[in-house]
């Protein structure tokens, strides 16, 4: 099944060599197709592309949206086949089957249409959003899962509740791979997906059962299966994980990895033993949704030239800091990507390595057996490095050998845990570094968090409340000359009024003003407030900014950033 679509956008110039290599490499890894892959990077926007094949094949476009499929219609090609292909049958005229098609460039998907159907085909072309949601809407591919509880009524999976035979785990096992188990859970790791959720949380209580999806960093209900499924639901994830079924006292980390429809998911697995059985977190790790352009996490102009030059620098340490949970990864895999080319050796330590990037060396630190970062970072200066990219600096062994790195003509970028950028300096010193040695080492701290966006599809005006203005830090006579807004909740945001996220940063670089403060022991509202006046710009301003640009709301600015 291989598309045409890159080389007819490279011979037709709207993508040039190096962006057709980059492509074709991302194909190999990411399990998508291509217009998604090209949608993701960047490259075209989604009606570019179905603009340009609608051109290309003389193809007319066809709104989805709007269109009911006979149900005869639907049985014509399979539901493997529609997914497999991105096509899907939309009416039938005498001999002919109207069809409509996501990427024609494939070849001879049409003369395979005629020939499972045994119609005359009439192709039409449609965006692969609508796609998407057509088949979710007419075929459900992945079904509800209030629909597979349904389904499963009480059935015999009762019989392993605590199950307490350790001798007996083949008889467990065969309990757990029946039909409605695999079902209920593969169907719970589609439906987070689906949402783009970032984990899941399957949480035991005394007599009921929660299930959890991470969305946009905020945790929600999705469902509550009965209490007697709790252990065939947990055994099922741990033979997934490849993990002891029968090891219910101790916390266990496992792996897993699924192909959902066109692309491929990873999942970090880790239970932990609670009062009323193990607790599950799956954190779904999927890299089609791994945005890497700097440009588009929400930037201030400023914000990105200084941290952009700083990681542009031969030398010196670069630190993203912020809770768990705010991009701190992701803003250093994307400066990675910037910076790691053919004529540098790069080389990373991180606990675990949640993605894998060609070109860069991967160490995943195993404290429990002695490969620490501190470990793995002496290790990497003997490898004759030049970037060296640290997970956390989390005491003073790391912070020294990394303050040391960065001093011996290395770029070494890392995270730490602290609130504001100006506090990360308080943080260093505390851990014992020497003052002249993050002085004269630190070249730019960048502090971040991840908010909220208002739902494009139910964006609405408000009007502000004075006493909310108030708490933001907005004052009145300013609030009056924006206009602010609210998501009212609809399906596509599941009724939250938020769908995805942006960034905002608090990026501070080392003046030689700073520096000789540091060295003076000036305290970090001091630090702050010479940073302020050479135009950084707080967190608090950032998500102001977002909150009167109509990116996101005043509620979600006191969420992240407090009181003003």
């Amino acid at each position: 099944m291989e598309s045409r679509v890159p080389q007819l956008l490279l011979n037709a110039k709207i993508i040039n060599d190096d962006q057709y290599k980059t492509l074709l490499t991302r194909q190999k890894d990411s399990g998508n197709s291509v217009i998604t892959d090209l949608v993701k990077m960047g490259l075209v926007t989604e009606p570019q592309i179905t603009k340009f094949l609608a051109s290309y094949y003389n193809l007319p476009v066809v709104d989805l949206d709007n269109v009911e499929i006979p149900p005869d219609v639907m049985k014509l090609l399979s539901p493997e086949f529609v997914q497999k292909y991105s096509v899907v049958p939309l009416s039938r005229s005498g001999r002919n089957l109207q069809v409509a098609l996501v990427d024609p460039s494939i070849q001879f998907i049409i003369d395979d249409i005629k020939f499972i159907s045994g119609f005359e085909v009439e192709p039409t072309l449609a965006t692969q959003n609508a796609f998407l949601k057509m088949i979710e809407r007419s075929y459900k591919l992945h079904g509800t899962l209030d629909q597979i509880l349904k389904d499963m009524g009480d059935g015999s999976v009762e019989l392993i509740q605590d199950q307490q035979d350790e001798n007996d785990l083949a008889a467990i096992r065969n309990a757990i791979e029946e039909a409605p188990i695999v079902k209920l859970v593969d169907g719970l790791i589609a439906d987070a997906v689906k949402q783009e959720g970032s984990d899941i949380h399957i949480e035991p209580y005394e007599k009921t059962l929660r299930v959890r999806f991470r969305v946009d960093g905020v945790l929600h209900e999705v469902m509550s299966p009965p209490n007697h499924l709790r252990g065939a639901i947990i055994s099922r994830i741990k033979i997934m994980s490849n993990l002891d079924i029968a090891e219910k006292r101790v916390p266990q980390d496992g792996h897993i990895k699924m192909k959902l429809g066109d692309k491929t998911v990873d999942l970090r697995v880790s239970t932990l033993p609670t009062v009323f059985g193990e607790k599950v977190v799956m954190r779904i790790l999927d890299k089609a949704n791994l945005t890497l352009d700097l440009a588009k996490f929400g930037f201030e102009e400023k914000a990105l030239a200084d941290f952009t030059k700083a990681i542009s620098m031969p030398y010196g340490m670069v630190l993203v800091t912020g809770p768990t949970g705010s991009g701190k990864t992701t803003t250093l895999y994307s400066a990675l990507s910037q910076v790691n080319t053919e004529s540098v050796n790069t080389m990373t330590a991180e606990d675990p390595v949640e993605y894998h990037f060609d070109g860069l060396n991967q160490v995943p630190v195993r404290e429990e057996i002695g490969l620490s970062f501190a470990t793995a970072l002496r290790a990497f200066l003997r490898q004759d490095p030049d970037i060296i990219m640290i997970g956390e600096i989390r005491d003073l062994e790391t912070g020294s050998i990394a303050i040391r790195a960065a001093l011996t003509g290395h770029l070494v970028l890392s995270t730490l845990h602290t609130n504001t950028a100006s506090a990360t300096i308080s943080r260093l010193i505390d851990m014992g570094i020497e003052p002249f040695l993050v002085s004269s080492s630190v070249n730019l701290i960048m502090a971040q968090r991840l908010m909220r966006k208002i739902c494009s599809h139910c964006k609405t005006p408000i009007e502000a409340h004075p006493e909310i203005l108030r708490e933001v830090g907005i004052e009145a006579e300013d609030g009056k000359k924006h206009k602010y807004y609210k998501g009212k909740g609809c399906g596509e945001c599941n009724g939250t009024g938020y769908r995805g996220r942006t960034g905002i940063y608090e990026v501070m670089p080392i003046s030689v003003t700073m520096r000789r403060m540091i060295l003076e022991g000036e305290s970090s509202a001091e630090l702050e407030a010479q940073a302020v006046k050479e135009g950084m710009i707080t967190l608090h301003q950032a998500a102001i900014s977002k909150c009167q640009l109509g990116i996101t709301t005043l509620e979600e600015v006191l969420r992240v950033t407090g009181e003003g």
